[in-house]
């Protein structure tokens, strides 16, 4: 790892030198320019904090290049998506957007590619598994950021009280963990999150604990053996015993994150941003890998991130590049940390996070991070897809329904959306 971060350093990759290797040395600038960038807002929220530390990357940056104005507009992080696809469509594209999709405009030709924004060497640092989930055609356009692979909470006070020492290691414990909890009084054992907020991410961390997945070589595959066996196991061991809370259908992650602080849920899979938010709550708590389901080691991670992507529209390539080479080679315009939650998807930050003591608490899910799995966010069928996903997959594990039949009316929705794709 050391030995990994100094060829990065030698080849320009740390702090200021990067920058002078990548042409954007202070004063650099010959034209003034202007960048529109779109960003996600969140009013207040958990987010808070991520804002401010995008907001200090701009000012870093402005500062070093004064003939660049970095204009940003944020929107709710839940409208993102579709104020981004109306500006596009309405041809008022961004010169950089943040996002969940990235795949249409690169299969629409409208996005400038990592190659034609990055020197190699910068490229070359993003983690390999987030630099290949931004690929599409084997091409990178998706510039991860702000990256995460959730792991298990669980509430230790809550584990001593029902006689529990440590944390699950296979899904049988999973389920006698959650039954000490219920004997206790505790309302939600595991809080199984298969509402329509991110229902994607849960579904997927059990799929792959489950050696299944979403996807084969041929296209989506959630009816697989694999998956239906991971699916009925949930139903008939977790749900039907009221071991997952009243109706995972309807539990977000916001929700499931309010009762794990407020003590009413025993376990649940969660990001690092409720790290923060548990140790301010005084929580006794600690996080675990998420179990295989025979206990033989931890689950494939699942990768999290927010995409950025450069448009060509509005021809911004000369100033695109110093911000987004700026954005991911300076100390100065570090957008990840322990107050945000989040984690750096390059290659010598992940290094420099996981030596850093004051970093501590994020180190296993920073480590976790070349091993993640992702969702086929470079399919512009995804988007289809997910929200089918947000909309039905509750219903799978609901008592007296079939996991098989959901499963074969999401491949059938894949199918639909991969041809309509073409």
């Amino acid at each position: 790892m050391r030995r990994r971060r100094f060829l990065l350093r030698t080849a320009g990759l740390s702090g200021a030198g990067a920058l002078a290797l990548s042409g954007c040395g202070a004063g650099g600038d010959d034209d003034a320019d202007t960048l529109d960038v779109l960003l996600a807002g969140y009013d207040g929220t958990v987010g808070t904090s991520i804002e401010k530390r995008w907001n200090a990357a701009v000012r870093a940056f402005e500062k070093k290049h004064p003939a660049i104005t970095v204009k940003v507009e944020r929107v709710p992080f839940l409208k993102l998506d579709a104020t981004l696809a109306r500006r596009v469509k309405d041809g008022r594209a961004p010169d950089i957007s943040e996002g969940n999709f990235f795949a249409p405009y690169a299969e629409e030709g409208m996005l400038y590619s990592a190659d034609q924004l990055f020197d190699i060497p910068v490229q070359a640092n993003f983690i390999s598994s987030f630099a290949d989930a931004g690929k599409v055609d084997s091409v990178q356009y998706g510039l991860p950021t702000q990256a995460s692979a959730p792991r298990l909470f669980y509430n230790k006070a809550l584990f001593q009280q029902a006689g529990l020492t440590r944390a699950p290691a296979s899904w049988a414990e999973l389920r006698s963990c959650a039954d000490a909890l219920r004997r206790i009084g505790v309302a939600t054992p595991y809080a199984l999150t298969f509402g329509p907020e991110a229902a994607e991410d849960e579904l997927l961390a059990w799929l792959l604990a489950g050696d299944g997945g979403y996807a084969s070589v041929s296209g989506y595959d959630f009816a697989s053996t694999e998956n239906v066996a991971t699916l009925t196991w949930l139903r008939d061991k977790l749900v039907v015993p009221g071991l997952a809370g009243a109706d995972p259908a309807k539990l977000t992650r916001t929700q499931a994150y309010a009762q794990f602080l407020q003590g009413r849920a025993g376990m649940l899979l969660a990001h690092p941003v409720l790290l923060s938010a548990a140790t301010q709550a005084g929580l006794k708590f600690a996080t675990a890998p998420f179990p295989k389901r025979d206990g033989d080691g931890a689950a494939p991670p699942v990768g999290l991130n927010d995409w950025l992507m450069a448009f060509k529209a509005n021809d911004r390539l000369p100033a695109a590049k110093k911000f987004l080479t700026f954005l991911f080679t300076s100390p100065a315009a570090r957008t990840y940390g322990s107050d945000t939650g989040t984690l750096p998807a390059t290659a010598s930050d992940s290094d420099e996070l996981q030596e850093d003591p004051s970093m501590r608490a994020l180190w296993p899910f920073a480590h976790a991070l070349p091993d993640a799995e992702f969702h086929p966010v470079g399919l512009r069928s995804w988007a289809t897809v997910r929200g089918a996903v947000r909309q039905r997959i509750g219903q799978a594990v609901a008592p007296g329904n079939s996991p098989s039949h959901v499963l074969e009316a999401l491949d059938q929705v894949g199918s639909s959306a991969l041809r309509s794709s073409a």
